[in-house]
């Protein structure tokens, strides 16, 4: 026990400091707790086998879909509608709307699927996202307490209820206290998050290079650029190759790119671009994007039946569309040739760019001039730039002809910023699908089921890009984090901790009367699961409260009220709930945030529901 009570003073100490990341604090103390034969290596490790702790990982490659795919910011902005450019407007959007979903939803799933949602809402209202992210994650417990499913403090409370032979709650029972807390949170918080200043790095301020928007625009690729759709089904080019059409020589016109429709959902719209590469077969619907002269474009359209599309014709399904260059599955970069380069005076049909690289050259700066037209023939010079385009990955791999150029700027962290807005359909419903999966109880799939089952679709139906990208929106911090804290609550249980902290609260305060008792017992659950999952912290508290109540004479329903709420209602640390874990590191939260705003609300939550409860469940 002593070894225990030591180990969990050392930890809060280092938690409090905040000059040891907090992860590899979590991850000594259950070192200590292994050395100490406090637990056994199947208990320590039991936190990373957590269901919850899996969720959370799974949460985060589904709110990874949710943002790479624009989802998030279209979300955002139709939230950003109703706030206006009002913070207060958008504080209470967040708190309520949260906490509205948060009723049918776990509040580890809801602050998931609200977190990249609010971060776009405060970069579009120019807001700092840490003024939002942690009433985020306490909204979402306080919509937990408005039903009986909310989280899971309230179905034990309820369980205890029914095996001491009284009738179960109901559904909305919790509804009424729910409210409460909801309110005493936004009239708390508002003020108070005042105190949250903003942290973010000057260096994230400042402008890192060129958009790829600008990159295009500054060469004027844009200018010329034109879309033919292979529309009518007897077209010459149907079944042939760009090699076989001879575009360029012909008509002198380059093939930027082609976009192919995978799906023929309107709902849906799936659409790949594709490099028109040499073995690349021409299909029908299929739509060329091209540059050159628009003379030498109608001609081309003319000679092989082919419809050109004007700027307010989308190929996909004849919405309003401007032809633009996107970014999805192809990319632009530029390279700048080296003084040892073996391309300077070479062309750039010789240099061999699409056959070994397969990448597009757009363009080349040349000090202050900008070479568009007539590029293969064009031989490069020392110090020139290019812009080429092509698939992500074939730009990355350039990188590793050092000897001839630089590429200059990162295109894979390129890439990551660029949003699969074509995908966002498809990551909506996955999200839907999700949640009533989580909803409805007459489907046989568990929480964490419906969770990886969501994570996996995110990555096979390309709303994340890659298994890379899933693994890099995961913040293993936050995750090691939380699992390597949830075996303290095992070695608390353990060594009787848990069991001392709370009968010695209740039995001093037995005789004090209902009220005073009913502090007691909500202050050792409010204490206790500062330290221990609420989870835990119900299961351990249920029991002594009904207890008690029975022993004077009263009714417990108040007293299991006080178990569920104190047990949920916990904001002064950031490992309590995965709520409070979730947003720390995308709100640059340290543990004495948590404190200096969480613990106070803490208490004042703990006195209103002193006099509240009674009020609502009379003794």
């Amino acid at each position: 026990m002593i070894a225990t009570l030591i180990i969990l003073l050392i930890s809060a100490i280092f938690f409090v400091s905040g000059k040891v990341r907090s992860d590899l604090v979590a991850i000594c103390a259950l070192l200590a707790l292994l050395l100490c034969q406090v637990l056994n290596p199947s208990e320590a490790l039991s936190g990373f086998s957590n269901t919850t702790v899996i969720m959370m990982v799974g949460l985060f490659i589904v709110g990874g879909g949710i943002f790479q795919t624009g989802l998030a910011k279209m979300i955002g902005s139709k939230v950003m509608t109703l706030a206006g450019k009002s913070e207060l407007r958008l504080f209470l959007l967040v708190m309520i709307v949260t906490s509205a979903i948060g009723m049918f939803v776990s509040n580890t799933g809801t602050v998931a699927l609200m977190l990249p949602i609010v971060v776009s809402m405060a970069a579009a209202a120019g807001t700092s996202s840490r003024r939002l992210l942690m009433p985020l994650a306490f909204a979402s417990s306080m919509g937990g307490m408005m039903t009986l499913i909310g989280t899971p403090p309230n179905l034990i409370v309820s369980d205890t209820l029914v095996s001491a032979g009284y009738e179960p709650l109901g559904f909305f029972s919790f509804l009424p206290v729910g409210i409460v807390t909801l309110v005493v949170g936004i009239l708390y918080m508002l003020p108070a998050t005042r105190m949250l200043t903003a942290r973010e790095k000057s260096k994230d301020k400042k402008k890192d290079g060129k958009s790829l928007k600008e990159l295009v625009k500054e060469y004027g690729v844009t200018d010329n650029l034109f879309r033919v759709h292979i529309k009518n089904h007897d077209s010459k080019a149907i079944g042939q190759t760009v090699v076989d059409l001879n575009i360029y020589r012909e008509y002198g016109v380059n093939v930027l790119e082609l976009r192919r429709s995978t799906g023929q959902n309107r709902f849906v719209r799936t659409v790949n671009q594709q490099l028109a590469s040499p073995d690349l077969v021409l299909k029908q619907n299929d739509v060329l994007y091209l540059s050159g002269d628009i003379d030498m474009v109608t001609k081309f359209a003319e000679d092989y039946s082919l419809r050109l599309l004007d700027n307010h014709v989308d190929e996909i399904d004849g919405s309003s569309s401007n032809a633009s260059m996107d970014f999805f599955d192809i990319g632009v970069a530029e390279i700048l040739i080296m003084p040892t380069s073996s391309m300077i005076n070479r062309t750039i049909i010789d240099a061999g760019f699409r056959s070994k690289f397969s990448v597009n050259v757009l363009g080349i700066r040349r000090k202050k001039e900008y070479i568009l037209n007539d590029l293969g023939s064009v031989k490069m010079l020392n110090g020139d730039v290019l812009l080429v385009q092509g698939a992500w990955k074939d730009i990355a791999r350039m990188k590793n002809e050092s000897t001839n150029w630089v590429v200059l700027g990162e295109p894979l962290q390129e890439a990551a910023k660029v949003t699969l807005d074509h995908k966002a359909p498809i990551a909506a419903i996955i999200m839907i699908g999700m949640i009533v999966m989580m909803v409805v109880d007459s489907i046989p799939v568990a929480p964490v089921t419906s969770v990886l089952l969501a994570a996996v679709l995110m990555v096979v139906t390309g709303c994340v890009r890659s298994v890379e990208a899933a693994y890099k929106t995961i913040n293993w911090q936050t995750i090691v984090l939380f699992a390597a804290m949830l075996p303290m609550s095992i070695a608390l249980e353990k060594t009787g901790v848990s069991e001392m902290i709370s009968n010695s609260i209740v039995t001093g305060l037995g005789g004090s009367g209902p009220r005073i008792l009913l502090a007691g017992i909500y202050a050792a659950t409010s204490v206790m699961t500062i330290f221990i999952s609420n989870t835990v912290t119900a299961v351990l508290m249920a029991p002594i409260a009904l207890q008690c109540a029975m022993q004077i004479g009263v009714s417990p329903v108040p007293f299991m009220f006080a178990v569920a709420v104190a047990a949920s209602m916990c904001f002064a640390s950031p490992f309590s709930t995965p709520p409070n874990a979730l947003v720390m590191s995308a709100g640059q939260y340290t543990f004495m945030d948590y404190v200096k705003v969480g613990l106070p609300l803490q208490i004042l939550m703990g006195v209103v529901m002193v006099f509240a409860l009674p009020l609502l469940f009379p003794f």
